[in-house]
């Protein structure tokens, strides 16, 4: 399975967790720009002086920046045969760029309903001491700890809807833009950890 693929989907759709799954099932590096743009002004490297400019003023850093950043991390021995793009591309214009560097030969779209993923969010509580995550439905915290947990300030259910209009907003034309390519694999995100494991495996098996 020579090329790289995409992974997005809605905050709270479990993109963190199946992306360590395609990781396993395919050997492809995971690459999150984020992780990379800290790593490069962390490096001091050029690009990532010039995007420490645009992060210190309080600006996007650009899609050249990013691009180039990809660029450089495609060069690497690990990325041979592709990687897993996880959080990029999230507009067409940054998907355009893409293509002019890296083969994408799947795009998988967790799809979840937001009044779900509010309920999954917006009932997470973290435990101050450990860092522990729990939800009041799904995953109850021991009854010892249970008082000094805590809702973390963009877990309420007016900043998740707002981030959700601001996803569909970008994404919604950009699985437009890779499914008229026949690129683009919809996976239903409401089952286990497992199940959505093996729709993901499903749909990419034999690419």
């Amino acid at each position: 399975m020579s090329g790289s693929i995409v992974l997005f989907g809605p905050p709270g759709a479990g993109k963190g967790t199946q992306a360590g799954r395609i990781v396993k099932m395919t050997g492809k590096p995971q690459v999150s720009t984020g992780d990379m743009l800290r790593a490069a002004v962390s490096d001091g490297s050029d690009l990532g002086k010039e995007a420490k400019e645009y992060m210190d003023a309080g600006l996007l850093v650009p899609d050249s920046v990013i691009i180039g950043l990809i660029v450089e991390r495609l060069k690497r021995t690990d990325a041979s045969s592709g990687v897993l793009f996880d959080g990029f591309p999230r507009t067409i214009p940054q998907a355009e760029a893409l293509e002019s560097v890296a083969n994408v030969i799947a795009v998988v779209s967790i799809e979840v309903p937001d009044d779900a993923i509010v309920d999954r969010i917006v009932g997470r509580r973290m435990d101050p001491e450990t860092g522990d995550i729990y939800h009041v439905e799904y995953n109850p915290a021991p009854l010892e700890i249970e008082k000094r947990l805590i809702q973390r300030k963009d877990d309420t259910e007016e900043t998740v809807r707002s981030r959700l209009l601001a996803y569909h907003k970008q994404t919604a034309p950009l699985a437009d833009w890779y499914s008229e390519k026949g690129l683009l694999f919809s996976v239903d995100g409401n089952g286990t950890i497992d199940e959505v494991a093996e729709s993901i495996r499903d749909s990419i098996v034999g690419i």
